[in-house]
């Protein structure tokens, strides 16, 4: 498989944890598929709804508009089709309880920061 892009996620300038950036569409259609767990978020881009078919682990699904606002965060088990957020432009898939565990709930905004792109000095 081919190495995802990395990246953090970062809330009030503190980086939250470590992701994996889905930038092909093949990633995005994978989604969390092509991971043995969900110990690493998966961002992806383009995205209002996801489902858990095919997956071994529950996850926890954080909606992000626009401007990278948390609109919705849902619990998903395997093999369930989730809902569309109709203002969601981008999704964090993560761990059962880890934007809890990050003090992320509705509302905050959050920043993605890929690591291999320049970042400015």
């Amino acid at each position: 498989m081919k190495q995802l892009v990395g990246g953090w996620i970062v809330h009030d300038t503190h980086v939250v944890a470590s992701a994996n950036i889905a930038t092909t569409r093949r990633d995005r259609r994978r989604g969390m598929k092509a991971f043995p767990d969900a110990s690493v978020p998966l961002v992806i881009d383009h995205c209002r709804w996801v489902h858990s078919f095919g997956m071994r682990f529950a996850l926890d699904v954080a909606y992000l508009d626009a401007t990278n606002t948390i609109v919705a965060i849902r619990h998903m088990e395997p093999n369930r089709l989730g809902l569309p957020v109709a203002r969601a432009s981008r999704v964090v898939e993560a761990a059962p309880g880890a934007f809890s565990r990050w003090g992320l709930d509705v509302g905050d905004t959050i920043t993605i920061r890929d690591t291999e792109s320049k970042q400015p000095e």
